[in-house]
Order: structure tokens, then sequence, then C-alpha cells
């Protein structure tokens, strides 16, 4: 499972999270830290990814532009990278039952 951390989550959480979700890479990393968010989408559409993030702007892309990538929107507030960390390990089941789904497109995690 391939993610693409947005650039409000922490770039620490790739090297983390690599055993649960190998693959998976951040917009800093990728040197797309300063791109609008239309241009990330489809950086992660091209490249398999699914998106994470803070905030309903990708989630609004899919509703206008259709899916893929998915999305998966923690909706935790301002949290430490570790509570991040948390999230996304504790819902690795639901999370790869997320990306597998043909019929979902976006994930709300709290």
């Amino acid at each position: 499972m391939k993610l693409l951390l947005d650039q409000n989550l922490s770039y620490k959480l790739v090297n983390r999270l690599a055993i649960l979700y190998p693959d998976s890479s951040h917009v800093r990393l990728e040197g797309m830290d300063t791109e609008e968010d239309v241009a990330i989408w489809d950086f992660a559409e091209m490249n398999d990814f699914t998106i994470v993030t803070q905030d309903a702007d990708f989630v609004d892309i899919g509703i206008l532009k259709g899916y893929p990538p998915k999305a998966i929107w923690l909706r935790c507030g301002n949290t430490s990278t570790i509570n991040v960390q948390n999230i996304l390990t504790e819902n690795y089941e639901i999370i790869k039952d997320f990306i597998e789904n043909q019929e979902k497109s976006c994930l709300e995690l709290f």
C-alpha cells in the first residue's frame, strides 16, 4: 500500500510507517511541497498513491474529478506526529480494506 502524505503531515512518518506501508512517500520528498493540490492529486493518480491528509481539499477534488486516487482524511485536528502514526498503525486493516474496495473513494479517520 502506497500512501502519499500531504504537507500538513510530517515527512518523518514515511520511515516510521515503512513496515506497514512500503513505498509510501511525502509530498516534500517528491519535491511537491509547494505544488497546488490538483498537481499533487494528478501525481498520486499517475503513481498509484492513496493520499493522506488532514484537510478536506483532496476530498473536494475527488468529488469534482472522480477517483482514483483515493483519499484518507484524518479528522483528528492538530495533533502530534506520534498520534498520527498511531492512527495509521491502529487502522491498518481498515485502510487496507478501503484501498482494496473499488467502490469507496474517501476514508475518514478520527
